[in-house]
């Protein structure tokens, strides 16, 4: 068994959550900002995600929701996972985006992850508190990783993680595999095989052996 280890947004999914809440509370052009200088290295993840937590507070929770629905896996990604877990795969996702929207996006095709580990945005009278909480704000994937392979019994070399962007290259760094679903200039040189589409990474793990050939 191996621990396959996602990234979630620009990784399973093309959507980015903060920039779909952000559209709702018409802050969509500052997040944006934001997010690009995290990704690229400018910022540190858990400075960026406090400050665009803070211009989405106020937006109330219906909208939230509607957000989070908007969430969706990329193409072929709902296959993958369940391929995975057939072969006795623990799959994870490890992103410092939200629970919800992971869990929505999941349940929409019909399949869940082993493991999420993810962040929260707290709401407080039906509102976003402008706040965020959880595990990899100030938590890096590395250490997540490391945890949950401890947790699982499974050795750092039998792990594969699969990331695009800044906060992935810790996890990217110590993972058995590092692969890159279209990566970051300063992501790239740390991995060993990079793809551009959920097809071609299913390709790439059937000629490491992870999964048979199809």
């Amino acid at each position: 068994m191996s621990l396959i280890a996602f990234d979630f947004d620009g990784t399973l999914s093309d959507s980015e959550m903060t920039v779909l809440l952000a559209k709702r509370a018409g802050v969509a052009d500052e997040v944006a900002e934001i997010t690009e200088r995290a990704m690229n290295d400018e910022l540190s993840y858990a400075e960026s995600l406090y400050q665009r937590a803070e211009l989405l507070g106020g937006l109330d929770e219906d909208e939230v929701a509607a957000a989070f629905d908007e969430v969706a896996l990329r193409p072929d990604a709902g296959e993958l996972i369940e391929r995975l877990q057939a072969e006795g795969h623990h799959v994870a996702v490890l992103t410092g985006g939200f629970e919800r929207g992971v869990e929505r996006a999941l349940a929409k095709e019909g399949v869940e992850a082993d493991t999420i580990v993810a962040n929260r945005l707290p709401t407080a009278g039906g509102t976003l508190t402008g706040d965020a909480e959880g595990p990899l704000i100030e938590g890096t994937k590395d250490d997540a990783l490391a945890e949950l392979a401890d947790d699982l019994g499974i050795p750092m070399a039998e792990t594969v993680a699969v990331g695009d962007g800044a906060n992935d290259l810790p996890m990217l760094e110590v993972a058995g595999l590092a692969i890159g679903f279209a990566p970051k200039d300063a992501v790239r040189p740390v991995c060993d095989d990079v793809v551009d589409s959920m097809f071609r990474l299913g390709k790439v793990l059937e000629g490491y052996d992870i999964l048979p050939a199809e």
